[in-house]
């Protein structure tokens, strides 16, 4: 199983693409849209990774496919639009994931 970002800005993309995982930028909600259908209906894509303005865009969308769908597995992540800290969100995931506070 492999990742998939749907990205609305290129930083973000080129940063993922640089650890491996290939994605899409997406501006308006029809290209998020095709984008989640792309990544739905491709077998070896286990999680998909959507920022959080993109989420925020297409709401009901992401919360149905993460409440009926078996996979992929939707993730949010910060990116520059994010309100909250970005650095505080990677330490949380960090203090989630491994138990350590930094």
């Amino acid at each position: 199983m492999r990742f998939y970002l749907i990205s609305d800005n290129i930083d973000t993309a080129m940063g993922m693409r640089l650890a491996g995982v290939e994605g899409v930028i997406a501006h308006d909600e029809n290209d998020v849209n095709k984008a989640l259908d792309f990544a739905q209906n491709q077998e070896n894509i286990g999680i998909i990774l959507i920022t959080d303005k993109l989420v925020s865009m297409c709401k009901e969308r992401v919360y149905e496919m993460k409440l009926t769908g078996k996979r992929p597995l939707i993730l949010s992540i910060p990116d520059r639009h994010t309100t909250s800290s970005a650095t505080d969100a990677i330490y949380n995931y960090v203090k989630e994931a491994i138990g350590i506070k930094m």
